[in-house]
Order: structure tokens, then sequence, then C-alpha cells
């Protein structure tokens, strides 16, 4: 697949193998981004907010109601790339693929609730008579970091609203999964999207990072990932807006008056989907010490029926880490 740099996919010489974590089989490639991409990037995204600023809040809805009429009607095919590119099996990538036909919808909708506010100024001597207010206005470009965990939805999560806030937007997908995403931004460019509006930009987070998320004609980032990534991120940006997903530690706790049954399979399920690797999965279990034997021994006789193996397989419960090296970290 290419990248979308002002207003055209394009390729390069030097490429990403983009590979099925199951087997390392190559499924595709993507370019590897340089620099100089970064600085195409930017001045098309500048150029673009120029065209989406000037977008009515109708045309902006239709445009993400389409783009998740789109997903929905080809619901399978999105599930199979999140699947074989991420660590998802076919069953949770469906689910996934159905979200983010929730999330393009709902921005949608939200899209036509960006309101103001009329504030009274008589609440001190000298105010009589007089009012203030606001409106509120696309903020420009937005830069989009998002991770491999959730390869369709989190981008979602990050280009609906601002979209549907009038901005336009530069995405960075995850490295690793880059596929899902660039089939997203296909998707909203068919439902209507203006090409400038969006620039996709794929490559190694260690040499196109920097310069992307230092640069001050990005306006706001957004960004999901690593405490340490978030950091520093922090530490170059400047004066805009940060919006941060870091790490979690996700606890659940399992009182004694609670249908056992039904945790046991939820915390199974929360703790293993995505092969473990989802943000809000299940990461620590504190357990009421009157239930806790009969909790242990029921979650791990669960957790032994897991099926474990080839992701596109409706019988598989769970896949493979995303990569070797976040296995052995583990």
């Amino acid at each position: 697949m290419k990248m979308l740099l002002d207003g055209r996919w394009v390729d390069r010489d030097e490429k990403i193998d983009v590979l099925d974590p199951f087997d390392n089989s190559v499924i595709d490639t993507v370019p590897k981004g340089t620099k100089v991409d970064v600085e195409t990037a930017l001045a098309a995204a500048a150029k673009g907010f120029e065209v989406t600023k000037r977008m009515t809040v109708y045309d902006r809805a239709q445009i993400l109601y389409k783009a998740a009429g789109i997903i929905s009607d080809n619901l399978e095919d999105y599930a199979t790339v999140i699947a074989r590119e991420g660590s998802k099996t076919i069953n949770e990538a469906r689910k996934e693929a159905s979200r983010c036909v929730n999330t393009l919808t709902c921005s949608a909708e939200e899209s036509k609730r960006i309101l103001g506010e009329t504030i009274p100024f008589d609440s001190f001597p000298g105010g009589e008579k007089r009012r203030g207010y606001y409106y509120r206005f696309p903020i420009g470009v937005v830069l989009a970091i998002t991770p491999f965990n959730d390869p369709l939805n989190l981008v979602a999560h990050k280009l609906g609203p601002a979209i549907a806030a009038g901005n336009s937007v530069i995405l960075k997908p995850a490295t690793v999964t880059p596929l899902s995403a660039i089939k997203l931004v296909e998707a909203l460019l068919e439902a209507g999207l203006p090409p400038m509006a969006i620039q996709v930009i794929t490559g190694y987070g260690s040499e196109i990072g920097d310069p992307l998320v230092s640069d001050e004609r990005v306006r706001m980032i957004s960004f999901t990932g690593g405490v340490e990534a978030g950091k520093h991120i922090a530490s170059i940006a400047g004066i805009k807006k940060i919006g941060m997903e870091l790490g979690s530690n996700s606890p659940v706790i399992v009182w004694k008056d609670a249908d056992l049954e039904l945790a046991v399979e939820s915390c199974v399920s929360g703790a293993f989907w995505a092969a473990g690797q989802n943000c809000i999965g299940v990461q620590r279990l504190l357990v009421h010490r009157d239930i806790y034997d009969e909790f242990k021994t029921k979650f791990v006789k669960r957790t032994k029926l897991y099926k474990i193996g080839d992701k596109l397989k409706e019988e598989t419960d769970m896949g493979p880490m995303i990569t070797e090296t976040e296995a052995k970290r583990v």
C-alpha cells in the first residue's frame, strides 16, 4: 500500500514489510517515509486546512456517515486485514470493525453539536444589559499517532472527531499495523473527503516522529502509545494541544456476591483479548478472599480451554503477540 501526501498516493524505493505475526509471512509493504516526506505532509496539511475549515457541518457529517456505511458494507474485508496484520482473531477483528462504524457515526452526530455559548454579564455592577458569547473554530492541523493493538478503531477515534470539527489531519499509523489505517483513509476519500484534508505518512517513529511532533504547523497532537514515548512527545512538542492515552494497570474487583461464572468468563476474555495487548484489558485481579480459591480454579480451567493458533480460523480464541520482541518481554 502507499502513503497519501499532497493529494496523491505515493510510493518509495525503500519499503517496510508488514508481517502476519502468526507465521511472519509478508502481507504487504508500505513506503519508508523520510524527513522530506514529513515536510511534504506538513505543507500539504496546512494547505488542506484552508479547505477543511470552510466545509459545512452538513458536508463533514455526510462524509463520516458515508465512510461508516462503506466499512459496514465491507466489514469482513476490514476484519480480515485487522486479523492478518495484528494479533486479533477474526472474531475479535469483526468486533473492532463494527466499533469503527459506531465511532465514525458518533463523530458525524457530534459534528452537529460543536456549539458556542451566550453568557449574561450582569452578575457584577456595570454588566447590566450586556452579554458575552463565543464560537468554536477548527484548531488547524492535527497530528494523529496511532498504536498497533486497535489498528482500525483507534485510528477512527482520532480521525473522526478531527474531521467532524473541520480540521486537517496528518496520520502516522503504527509501523507494524498500517494497513487497516490506510483502508480507513481510503473509505473516507471514497466518501468524499477532500484528498488534501488528510496526509498519511508511514515509517519508523524514531525517524519521522520528532520532526512531525515538534513542528509549529501542527496545532494538536493525539497520541496513543507507551508512557515513555508520551513523555518524549510532551518534551519536544512546544506550545500546542496534546491529547494522550498512555499505559494503564486496569484492575478488576471480583466481590463475594458476584455471579462467579460471568466473572470468570469476563475476566478471561478481558485478560487475553488481542493476546493480552489491549490497553484496557484485564491486568490485575482483586478477588474477595471468600471466593478466591473457587474463582482461581474456574479461571485456570477456563483459560486452559483457550484455543491458540491461526487467527483466521473461527475456532481460534487467541492469536500471537504482535512481535517476537514483545513475546520475549512478557
